[in-house]
C-alpha cells in the first residue's frame, strides 16, 4: 500500500501545517512568520499569512513541500 504524502496549498491552515510537518516552523519564521502559536495560526490560511507578511505565495508553498 503506497503513502501518498499530504501536500501543502494556499488554503491549508498554518496550525496544521505545524501538525504535519513540524521542520515548517523554521521555514515559516525565516519568512518573517513569527506568531506560529498564536490563536491566528488555528484558522489562518498559508495564503492569508503570506498575503499580510508579502511572501511570495508560489515559492513558499514549493519550499514547505520539498
Amino acid at each position: 500500500m503506497s503513502k501518498e504524502k499530504i501536500k501543502i496549498t494556499a488554503d491549508t491552515i498554518i496550525a496544521d501545517i505545524l501538525k504535519m510537518n513540524p521542520n515548517a516552523a523554521p521555514i515559516l519564521m525565516s519568512k518573517g512568520m513569527h506568531c506560529l502559536g498564536c490563536s491566528i495560526s488555528s484558522g489562518e490560511t498559508l495564503g492569508q499569512a503570506a498575503g499580510v507578511h508579502g511572501i511570495d505565495l508560489d515559492e513558499l508553498v514549493k519550499e514547505l513541500n520539498k
